[in-house]
């Protein structure tokens, strides 16, 4: 994609927002906008009609919501990315979202830049989870993981020691002459 510009879908169901993304699309020479619709069902429509690489959905609409719209396009339409612009920030949306088929999940209230940037991340095949939201991801991952872990279960007694000596900041040969082993072994 790198001579062809990003055909872009905005899914909002606010005029005014519609119209902000249009101002903030419009300065970056790598993108156009190929439609813009108000709700999921327009959006499944505009996405066979127009063949986006990317589709920017709002999640919460009235009607057919985000959530659901993505599942159907992504069902119809499976190499379009879906990059999900939300004032939402909860857990319940982001893993629907995802669980949809969302290659994104983007917060309304973040940096124009970091919404331009997803846009380019998903584009290219990529996934894009904005940082605020890293966090959703990190629980999950950690409940997954099963019983917390502690350090002494991780660490033998000499790698717990080697540890707290670098922390005091001593240096590996150091280390090593006061635990009388090889510089290599720490």
């Amino acid at each position: 994609m790198a001579s062809e510009r990003i055909r872009l879908l905005l899914v909002d169901d606010h005029q005014i927002v519609r119209a902000g993304l249009r101002m903030l699309f419009a300065a970056e020479p790598d993108m156009e906008i190929v439609a813009e619709v108000g709700s999921g069902l327009e959006a499944l429509e505009a996405v066979r009609v127009v063949q986006p690489d990317v589709v920017i959905m709002d999640v919460a609409m009235p009607g057919m919501s985000g959530i659901e719209a993505t599942r159907k396009i992504k069902e119809v339409a499976p190499n379009v990315a879906v990059l999900a612009l939300t004032m939402h920030e909860d857990e319940q949306y982001f893993f629907q979202m995802l669980d949809a088929g969302a290659s994104g999940y983007i917060p309304k209230r973040a940096a124009p830049d970091d919404l331009v940037a997803a846009v380019r991340v998903v584009a290219q095949g990529n996934v894009f989870l904005h940082a605020t939201l890293a966090r959703f991801l990190m629980h999950d991952v950690l409940q997954r993981s099963g019983p917390e872990t502690h350090e002494e279960d991780v660490l033998s007694a000499r790698e717990r020691e080697v540890l707290t000596l670098t922390a005091e900041g001593m240096t590996s040969r150091e280390i090593a002459q006061r635990l009388v082993i090889s510089p290599k072994t720490v």
